[in-house]
């Protein structure tokens, strides 16, 4: 749990330092020293779906002989790199709602490859002892919350769902809804449950911390939060034609949840501090060989 904590943390501090993914051995094809061309993914701070997905595909391309850095920022610059060709491409885009306006946005400016995965769903969550189960009973229990929402990044499509959707129809007005980052509000999590106290915060699936802490979604049966939405690729305007082979493997794309769920685990369920995953994606990808390569067929 620990582990996982800190890793969020180290994902904070390596988008505040702009530090990049390290390229690793990953076979024989890394030897070529990447002559097929320099890529550069766009990661999301503090989504662990995004980051283990683009670990993924960079050792996956750098065993075919590209260069790849990952570059870590939050949701609406990585969708602008991507578009102004800052970024090559990116694995997080949630449709048909959390990133809908930054869909909209940079439409002209951004192939969407379409979903790899549709089993996403935005999310409040509580310790698993509180005494409520649905939102529609949030507002008359505030207090029981220290009447505060511990949120993620400002400028997240969770954060815009909250505050344009959840909170007006479920009446939380009145309630602090506090929004600094993914890391911080990992932390609060931890340590309201670590003194047993009660929390509501914004979370969504797939996350790690599902495994990690006892908690529970609260139901939202005005759909308010969306319903289960898909993850998306999205490229530069440029990519196909810079590089085919790639956009091609990149647009057959798909991974299950449990898949990644399994690759998520041995990432973030450690205790080990780990500032590059790469060697963990490698003995994952060692374990899961027939899955990998059916992705560059």
């Amino acid at each position: 749990m620990k582990k996982r904590i800190l890793a969020a943390a180290a994902l904070s501090v390596a988008a505040v330092l702009g530090v990049s993914g390290c390229s690793g051995d990953t076979g024989s094809s890394s030897a070529e020293g990447g002559d097929k061309g320099d890529i550069t993914i766009g990661v999301f701070n503090g989504w662990p779906e995004g980051e283990a997905a683009s670990y993924l595909w960079k050792s996956i391309l750098e065993d075919k002989g590209y260069n790849v850095e990952l570059e870590y920022a939050d949701a609406g610059p990585v969708f602008a790199g991507v578009a102004d060709g800052t970024y090559d491409f990116a694995l997080d885009g949630w449709l048909p709602l959390t990133h809908k306006d930054y869909f909209e946005k940079f439409g002209d400016d951004i192939v969407d490859l379409g979903s790899w995965n549709e089993d996403a769903k935005l999310t409040f969550a509580v310790n698993a002892d509180a005494p409520i189960d649905s939102l529609e009973e949030l507002a008359d229990n505030a207090d029981v919350f220290g009447n505060k929402i511990i949120g993620i990044e400002s400028g997240a499509g969770l954060t815009k769902t909250t505050q344009d959707a959840v909170i007006p129809e479920y009446g939380l007005e009145d309630m602090d809804f506090i929004t600094s980052s993914t890391p911080a509000m990992l932390s609060e999590l931890k340590k309201a449950l670590d003194n047993d106290e009660d929390i509501v915060v914004t979370l969504w699936r797939p996350h790690w911390a599902y495994d990690a802490f006892d908690i529970k979604d609260l139901e939202d049966p005005k759909k308010a939060l969306g319903e289960a939405e898909a993850i998306h690729t999205f490229t530069s305007t440029s990519f196909e034609e810079d590089f085919p082979e790639v956009n091609e493997w990149l647009s057959n794309f798909t991974m299950d949840s449990d898949l990644l769920f399994s690759l998520e685990n041995v990432m973030y369920n450690t205790d080990e501090e780990i500032k590059d995953f790469t060697p963990v994606v490698e003995d994952w990808i060692a374990e899961n060989q027939d899955y990998v390569d059916g992705l560059t067929k």
